[in-house]
């Protein structure tokens, strides 16, 4: 049975932003997905997490459900805002934060400027390019061409050179759903990749959590993970041996073993 609840619209920030609601018991825990990946993406994930948590997925600005407009500023300061005022609006405190790629950048920048609204960060493959570092590895015409592809329309087959590790369920949501990703947005997410220092903010990092590498992925190295224990030694860090950087699309049990055995619940 699914656990999914409902779709909801909070105004933050000065726009629409769109969430899932999975479970309702237990701590309340917001996830926040990767550049391409509007919030129905993560509902296999959501409903794991939902077997002990109260799960709310996020539409960042520019995909899925939430706000889209032309010349729309989607920089990382903009996401990280829109976190910071959502939890305002929600009156939420003491919240749980998972984020993946791009959303744990978001996270680790919302989470500098406003230590006291999070009770936890899951950070789960950030990207560690910045200025001056080597480039992210996926290159942006990847996500241009897909999205193209998609706006077109796309079939799940069509779809799987792209991520060939994926279920049929899988390719099929991205297929449905990747068209809702703005062309803009992604092109401004992927340049803040390059261009937002998100290693100025760890050592600005008051909240405890869990820093998940993947194995496979090329996005975090060894020297990354040892440049952050000396940067936020708060964050106890974890890999994924055998994963690329979509850490529960290519093993998703191991993804759930590291979590929960950080969080101290069963999540497999």
């Amino acid at each position: 049975m699914s656990s999914f609840l409902h779709g909801y619209h909070v105004r933050a920030n000065g726009v629409r932003l769109h969430l899932l609601r999975y479970g309702g018991q237990g701590p309340r825990l917001l996830l926040l997905p990767g550049i391409t990946s509007p919030a129905i993406t993560w509902g296999f994930v959501a409903e794991r997490l939902a077997r002990h948590f109260d799960v709310h997925v996020l539409d960042f600005r520019g995909r899925g459900l939430s706000f889209s407009a032309p010349g729309m500023v989607a920089s990382l300061d903009a996401m990280a805002a829109d976190v910071l005022d959502l939890l305002n609006v929600l009156e939420w405190s003491s919240v749980t934060v998972l984020g993946h790629s791009m959303g744990a950048r978001v996270a680790i920048r919302a989470a500098a400027r406003d230590p006291g609204r999070m009770a936890k960060l899951l950070l789960v493959d950030p990207p560690m390019s910045g200025p001056g570092r080597r480039p992210y590895p996926v290159p942006l015409a990847w996500y241009v061409e897909s999205i193209q592809m998609a706006v077109k329309g796309i079939t799940a087959e069509e779809l799987r050179p792209y991520a060939p590790t994926w279920t049929d369920e899988q390719l099929r949501l991205r297929a449905e759903w990747l068209h809702t990703c703005d062309q803009d947005a992604i092109v401004q997410a992927h340049a803040g990749f390059h261009e937002d220092d998100i290693h100025a903010d760890l050592p600005k990092l008051q909240t405890p959590g869990l820093l998940m590498a993947a194995g496979r992925g090329g996005v975090m190295l060894p020297e990354d993970l040892a440049e952050i224990e000396t940067l936020a030694p708060g964050l106890s860090q974890c890999t994924a041996l055998n994963a690329g950087h979509m850490i529960p699309w290519d093993d998703e049990e191991d993804f759930y073993r590291l979590l929960g055995d950080y969080l101290k619940v069963d999540l497999r």
